[in-house]
């Protein structure tokens, strides 16, 4: 694949570097000439742990650290402390393990400068100039590192809530879908099923008259007359219904439902924030309005979690109580969607236009109340209560 060719060839010429400036730094040191052969091939084995840089950050690192204290140890030519060590914290930082870099250079610094002072090194000098260059060679390496691995992250956060929002729209076509299939189910009962009742009224009527002794062929005939126009206006509106049904049949879509909520915890999971999922009701158990509107406070909700929050984590929990589907999502997250005004009834109000607001639409469909906005112990948190009795 070309990305894995240009990871190879980025990893080559890191290597490279590393061997280049160590190299460069071992015939730079005309005090130890001895060990030059050593020197050089102390340079080629850092260089060689850049291309393990990507599966091992953490080892790459730690491996690179050893090597430059065992440089000093051993007596090599004077190599330096932050540019040999600058790559393998870059990698680490990039990798996500920012704090196993920090702590890395920090120890570096550390031995090194407690030992050359106690070598009898001017702290002056050491204090003054080589310890604060050596700190901000170290630190830049780590914050770019830091700053690469933010912006993939971020990348991978707006691909997740992407496809949250090409599902979330999916799922409000399919609950329209649902919708308009119930209201003609219901045209289905009271249209049709009036005149069947109609039919069924003047067909006994028609019978009885024609039971009658002498038989009244004329309130029969009158009778079964009702009984055909009833028949056909039945069968008209019959017709008209199944037509509608065919024309909306969904093709396979599915309708919001907390029966895929895993594949909705998943889909954020993915994005890196944990999701804990407490208490859902199991299928079956709740209304399908409920049903629909809970999964899609959740599903409105983590979203907002994975857009605005910066959250690690987020909780999902259901309660029933006295009648009532209490639906509570809450995270960890360092800011949240803006609110202004009350829910669906009660609480906060939120901001016209948001995702938010669609969610207290839909709550009040169903009879409920929502609210959203900063949790008591930090992050945000949405609360909605949904009447069990709302699917009507």
């Amino acid at each position: 694949m070309p990305s894995d060719r240009q990871d190879v060839v980025v990893d080559a010429l890191f290597g490279f570097a590393v061997f280049a400036v160590v190299a460069i730094a071992v015939g730079s040191d005309v005090s130890n000439r001895g060990n030059l052969a050593l020197g050089y091939a102390m340079a080629a084995v850092l260089g060689g742990l850049m291309p393990a840089r990507r599966r091992w950050p953490v080892g790459v690192l730690l491996a690179t650290a050893v090597l430059i204290v065992a440089n000093y140890v051993i007596d090599l030519p004077t190599i330096g402390l932050a540019v040999p060590a600058a790559a393998a914290l870059y990698s680490a930082a990039e990798a996500g393990r920012t704090a196993w870099s920090a702590g890395t250079a920090a120890a570096l610094v550390a031995v090194s400068t407690f030992a050359r002072l106690g070598e009898g090194q001017d702290p002056a000098y050491l204090l003054g100039y080589e310890l604060p260059s050596t700190a901000a060679i170290m630190g830049a390496a780590i914050a770019l590192g830091h700053a690469q691995w933010q912006r993939r992250q971020a990348d991978h956060q707006r691909e997740r809530a992407a496809l949250l929002d090409a599902q979330a729209r999916e799922s409000e076509a399919a609950e329209r879908l649902a919708l308009e299939r119930t209201r003609i189910a219901r045209d289905l009962h009271d249209a049709v099923g009036h005149h069947l009742s109609v039919v069924s009224l003047h067909a006994a009527v028609a019978a009885e008259a024609l039971e009658d002794d002498p038989a009244d062929a004329e309130a029969a005939r009158a009778e079964l007359a009702h009984v055909t126009q009833a028949s056909r206006a039945g069968l008209s509106e019959l017709r008209s219904t199944v037509r509608a049904l065919r024309d909306a049949d969904p093709g396979g879509e599915r309708t919001s439902s907390l029966a895929h909520l895993d594949e909705l915890a998943d889909s954020v999971r993915a994005a890196g924030v944990a999701v804990e999922v407490e208490g859902r009701p199991g299928t079956g158990e709740i209304p399908g309005m409920v049903d629909a509107t809970a999964y899609r406070i959740v599903q409105e909700a983590l979203t907002n979690t994975l857009r605005h929050a910066r959250a690690d984590r987020a909780r999902v929990v259901f309660t029933r109580r006295d009648g009532v589907l209490e639906v509570r999502v809450t995270d960890d997250g360092r800011q949240g969607p803006s609110t202004a005004g009350g829910g669906a009834g009660e609480g906060p109000a939120v901001a016209p236009g948001s995702g938010l607001a669609g969610m207290r639409e839909r709550v009040r469909l169903v009879g409920g109340s929502v609210e959203a906005g900063p949790g008591p112990g930090g992050g945000f948190a949405v609360h909605a209560r949904l009447p069990l009795g709302g699917d009507r």
